[in-house]
């Protein structure tokens, strides 16, 4: 079991897990003087473009994972964050399943990419991703899959995948594939914060939000930093071990909930 969250109102994920948003941290830009040399100001033409624009922002924010949050959190909802292995029977059924879940009401759809050495799954996650590897479904072949697949779904998908497949490719390029095929956000559970500064820096250059892991056992201070540095929303994983259905729930983690909101 795990939860994920970010600062405010806690809301409850697919695999059994909790998320709660908070806003996107920054200064907004300066203000600026515009003068009009000898020109009238625009007109109504000018004035329905601009409102086009903004309102095609708004609707491009909103796909993002922050800005379901957002809009979540305006709303008093919880977000239902489900996760599905890629490949598993195979990927046209994975297709099949993105659009079921977003039919459903999915507020972000968690996406694995099957991977042979899954060090942070449990048995469930591991016998899946062995099954969808048995079918030879490659990186490649996912990021095909999803790309035909992102301009049908209305809420933002994010790829779960190790670190290995990001290193062979490289990772600016690895970013700018991961855009390319509609990806909102990523999850990479084996790189710890020290080594996330270039990927977060290239996953904003790509509009892409990088969520960062924490866990019952992480320092206070850590934490802290772990939660500024998170995007989209925070990973907290709940019980110690891999992913995996538990009976119960450690009292601690509801007061790690309230001291991650805190920061």
């Amino acid at each position: 079991m795990a939860f994920a969250l970010k600062a405010a109102s806690t809301a409850t994920a697919g695999s059994a897990s909790l998320a709660a948003v908070g806003p996107r941290r920054g200064a907004a830009p300066a203000a600026g003087r515009v003068s009009f040399r000898g020109a009238a100001p625009a007109g109504p033409a000018v004035a329905v473009r601009a409102a086009a624009a903004a309102a095609a922002a708004v609707a491009q924010d909103r796909r993002s994972i922050s800005g379901k949050f957002a809009e979540l959190r305006e709303q008093g909802k919880t977000a239902l964050i489900p996760f599905i292995v890629a490949g598993d029977p195979d990927l046209a059924t994975t297709a099949k399943a993105l659009k079921i879940l977003d039919a459903c009401g999915s507020d972000v759809i968690e996406l694995g990419v099957p991977y042979s050495d899954p060090l942070a799954d449990g048995p469930v996650i591991q016998a899946s991703a062995t099954r969808a590897l048995a079918k030879g479904t490659t990186f490649d072949d996912v990021i095909s899959m999803v790309k035909e697949v992102t301009p049908e779904l209305s809420c933002p998908v994010s790829l779960f995948t190790y670190y290995n497949p990001i290193l062979k490719r490289g990772i600016p390029n690895f970013m700018t594939i991961v855009k390319e095929a509609g990806l909102r956000g990523l999850v990479v559970p084996d790189v710890p914060l020290e080594e996330t500064e270039f990927l977060r820096s290239e996953a904003a250059k790509n509009n892409l939000e990088l969520v960062l892991l924490t866990t019952p056992t992480t320092p206070n201070e850590r934490m802290e930093k772990i939660t500024q540095a998170s995007e989209g929303f925070i990973y907290l994983v709940s019980a110690v071990g891999v992913t995996g259905t538990r009976t119960n729930v450690s009292g601690k983690v509801q007061s790690l909930l309230q001291d991650i909101k805190k920061d």
